[in-house]
């Protein structure tokens, strides 16, 4: 019995040595059939000089977007977002402790960051459980269902083919939970859209899916059929986006689905390309002409999405509807940001084209009061507004409410990967591998969607206490300061002199 078990084992060892012998053998030709394909080939000058450790570089390069994050990169010096600010989200999302000790790692010398100012007396905390907060009021006198809200912070345009049907769903259900509107995005208006009978806006691309005909021109029944869904609350016009101005959107092929081109009304497997305007929209009058039929065939607040560059157009924008009358003006007005973000978009348009929201949002509110419309039309300011001091800045600066769509990313438990473009989220959040978006579980994700909301309204309401004010609605250029060139605070209200507040416009129109 035991010669039998050795002689079993001196079997076991000779087979493991002639298997191990065979896998070297085999790994050396297979590095030979490398090496002779590296120095022979002309593409590539590394692979040719270095061959076989070579391509070496280009894993490493691979990697580094994923590792450089954890082990490189300091709290506040990442791009497009640091540490220290998905650490913010991440921890609102779950409800965690989000105070910090020792001091703050955020430098307070560089231009352009806005400073808060504290009150020497701001009020008692039981002083503001009495204050009401009045509500943002859209479309009031002029469409038929106006909407309102009284949130300040809402879920930016994400349409479902950008993402995932787990993740749309998880924001649905979790902006129910926080009672904020959720932009649908251009991509049309899918079932996951309403399956947490959330408030939504639809938004019309260039490219109109959801709400074109056969020719891909404007349907005025297929407006009718979206608007007869009560979760839709209003419609958006979508004229540019921050990441890529002079650009429609881009799905590509293999993100293309039965169910997305059937919600959008595109062949199956083709690249989703929107035109770069609309085609029936090439001038003043056709804008306001579009936005009037919007909003009298739907009888739901209409609003228009661009980012600024050229302005001069404003000044013929609002002369226009001075001239045509109030009910040509859009109910709101989206502005978005150049750092704002998309899945897929030309580099050259992301890094270089377009005004941030800082410099944007002042110009558009200034040239509104010099119209007399900034009372008509509300503002969305959209950006890359993801944590309570920069929704605070936006509101210093004139918006009625923030959007944000990569901070709810964050939320779903984005880990800014960048592989959107590539149907290869290793969250689930942006791809239709249904492998991958397994490992997203909606009820959990919209919990956290929900908190994340609150959570930003807590702290910016916390920042409006503190500035003496008794919600964040108050908040004007007179509480902030910017930082200039030189490293050195200045006041905001220097750079762009007072305007009213909502708070104030409201308490003027009430006296009147």
């Amino acid at each position: 019995m035991m010669e039998n078990l050795q002689n079993l084992l001196v079997r076991v060892i000779d087979l493991s040595t002639i298997v191990l012998a065979s896998l070297i053998l085999l790994g050396l030709v297979y590095i030979a059939v490398i090496f002779v394909i590296d120095i022979t080939q002309r593409e590539q000058a590394i692979r040719r000089n270095y061959p076989v450790i070579g391509r070496l570089r280009y894993l490493f390069e691979h990697l580094g977007v994923f590792f450089r994050q954890y082990f490189f990169a300091m709290d506040r010096e990442e791009l497009p977002f640091n540490r220290a600010e998905r650490t913010w989200v991440a921890r609102a999302a779950k409800r965690l402790d989000s105070t910090i000790a020792f001091g703050s790692t955020k430098p307070l010398n560089t231009p352009g960051s806005i400073l808060f100012l504290n009150s020497m007396f701001p009020s008692l905390d039981d002083e503001h459980e009495t204050e009401e907060r009045r509500p943002v009021i859209f479309g009031e006198g002029y469409a038929k269902k106006p909407y309102s809200t009284h949130s300040i912070f809402h879920i930016s345009a994400m349409s479902y083919g950008a993402l995932s049907a787990p993740a749309i769903e998880a924001l649905s259900h979790g902006a129910a939970k926080a009672n904020i509107l959720l932009n649908t995005g251009e991509g049309g208006l899918s079932p996951f859209h309403l399956s947490g009978n959330c408030d939504l806006t639809f938004q019309i691309g260039t490219a109109k899916y959801g709400v074109r005909d056969f020719y891909g021109n404007l349907s005025d029944e297929k407006l009718i059929e979206v608007a007869s869904h009560e979760a839709v609350k209003m419609f958006e016009i979508k004229l540019s986006q921050g990441a890529k101005p002079g650009k429609g959107g881009i799905l590509p092929a293999g993100k293309v689905t039965k169910l997305i081109a059937s919600t959008r009304g595109i062949p199956i497997g083709e690249d989703s390309i929107s035109p770069n305007r609309h085609k029936d929209i090439s001038n003043i009058d056709d804008l306001l002409t579009m936005i009037e039929r919007v909003r009298r065939v739907t009888e739901k607040p209409t609003g228009i999405k661009f980012v600024l560059g050229q302005y001069e157009w404003l000044d013929d924008f609002c002369s226009e509807i001075h001239k045509r009358g109030l009910n040509y003006a859009p109910d709101f007005i989206t502005l978005d940001s150049a750092d704002g973000g998309t899945g897929a978009a030309p580099q050259s348009l992301m890094d270089n084209v377009g005004l941030p929201v800082a410099s944007s949002l002042p110009m558009l509110v200034d040239k509104l009061n010099e119209y007399g419309l900034r009372s008509r039309i509300r503002i969305f300011a959209a950006g890359k507004m993801v944590t309570p001091s920069g929704v605070a800045a936006a509101l210093c600066l004139g918006a009625d409410c923030v959007n944000t769509a990569r901070g709810f990313m964050f939320s779903l438990g984005c880990i800014q990967a960048l592989q959107c473009n590539n149907n290869t989220c290793p969250t689930g959040i942006t791809t239709h591998d249904k492998d991958l978006q397994k490992g997203l579980d909606p009820v959990l994700k919209a919990t956290r969607v929900a908190n994340y909301a609150n959570g930003i309204l807590h702290e910016v309401t916390t920042m409006a206490h503190s500035c003496g004010v008794f919600n964040p609605h108050e908040l004007g250029r007179q509480h902030a300061y910017i930082v200039n060139d030189a490293g050195l605070p200045e006041p905001l209200i220097k750079h762009y002199p007072h305007v009213p507040t909502r708070a104030e416009f409201l308490t003027d129109i009430a006296s009147k």
